[in-house]
């Protein structure tokens, strides 16, 4: 089991930048694939980016491609999400998640575990 914390949300201006962290317990991180998503009043959560578990391989969402990266530290077991270029659209609670099974899922309902939510708003 793995217990993830997000921090570094926060309100910043359109055009601006912000990082993402999540803090994973647990000696087994380096076995899950892990992934951000995001949650806007009123809408579904939708998948932001991914990243496997040795962290060789990366993916996003249309949305964000080009402007966010989502990176890993085994050593550190933590996950980060580095936004630029932020636009008001991305104004949302953005959730890291762990899937157990090791695999890269763009769908929410595969991933086991989940923080509880860091806010970032965006505005214009």
């Amino acid at each position: 089991q793995v217990q993830l914390v997000e921090s570094g949300g926060g309100l910043v201006q359109a055009g601006g930048s912000l990082r993402l962290s999540c803090a994973a317990s647990g000696r087994t991180f380096s076995s899950y694939a892990m992934g951000w998503f995001r949650q806007a009043p009123g809408k579904e959560r939708e998948f932001v980016a991914a990243i496997t578990r040795s962290g060789g391989r990366n993916y996003y969402a249309d949305l964000v491609k080009g402007r966010f990266t989502i990176s890993r530290d085994n050593a550190k077991n933590t996950v980060s999400l580095q936004m630029n270029s932020l636009e008001p659209e991305d104004t949302a609670v953005y959730y890291c998640a762990a899937a157990q099974s090791g695999q890269i899922y763009l769908t929410p309902l595969k991933y086991d575990y989940w923080g509880q939510g860091t806010q970032v708003t965006v505005s214009s």
